[in-house]
């Protein structure tokens, strides 16, 4: 016949010290998520207050006076939106921002500063700002963004296929080459990538609605932002 194993059973003492080790360690996880979870708030809170006061104390770093703009002088709600002409998602959120500009006409301004992270992609800047002389910006803007596929590809970048697209936007093409190389332009770049490091913009499109940052990215919470601050504000 073959023994049966004796299965030896854990002493009462010794069971209780286990379990009670068990829910020391499940306690502290929990403490532990709890107090990042709550770390995340109050830096994030510590972050809008912050900006906030910014905006009202120290304006500039969020609109300096050659910023582009767009809306009512006598806007209460502005957007400040920091993109690079070569980034697709600033390239989806175009049309959205458009459409919260419409449906809000006359409350709201838009104020478009530079971040061109994309290797190269002060290039593209340039151009812009080259078109803004001639009065083209927005007209410049929609036809880089239109054909941003094909100029803009990160596989294969190809810079010099935009000029093919840009006599859309009825612009002097040669009056372009010249004034993009001007120096004030790349003045006005460098200034707002150091006003983007102020606020700590790490990736575009960044939008501020007056000083206050999105809590988390998306369309639903920049509409959300927006329209709290038409409410506190008309």
């Amino acid at each position: 016949m073959k023994k049966q194993k004796t299965i030896k059973k854990q002493k009462p003492v010794e069971k209780q010290k286990t379990m009670k080790k068990q829910n020391i360690v499940l306690i502290s996880a929990v403490c532990l998520v709890i107090v990042f979870a709550l770390g995340s708030y109050f830096y994030k809170s510590q972050q809008t207050a912050k900006l906030s006061f910014m905006a009202r104390e120290n304006a500039s770093t969020f609109v300096r006076d050659y910023s582009l703009t767009l809306g009512s002088n006598d806007a209460k709600v502005y957007i400040v939106e920091f993109f690079d002409p070569a980034c697709e998602t600033c390239r989806d959120f175009h049309p959205f921002v458009k459409n919260l500009m419409a449906e809000n006409q006359g409350k709201m301004k838009l104020v478009h500063r530079y971040a061109p992270f994309h290797p190269g992609s002060d290039y593209f800047v340039k151009i812009l700002e080259a078109a803004r002389k001639q009065g083209k910006y927005w007209e410049t803007l929609e036809a880089m963004f239109n054909s941003q596929h094909i100029w803009a590809s990160h596989h294969n970048p190809q810079p010099e296929l935009i000029w093919q697209f840009l006599p859309q936007a009825g612009l002097n093409i040669e009056q372009i080459k010249t004034d993009m190389n001007g120096p004030e332009i790349a003045k006005h770049i460098a200034q707002d990538l150091a006003d983007a490091n102020s606020l700590n913009v790490r990736q575009t499109p960044e939008f501020f609605v007056n000083g206050r940052p999105l809590p988390s990215f998306g369309y639903s919470q920049l509409r959300e932002l927006v329209e709290a601050e038409i409410r506190a504000n008309y």
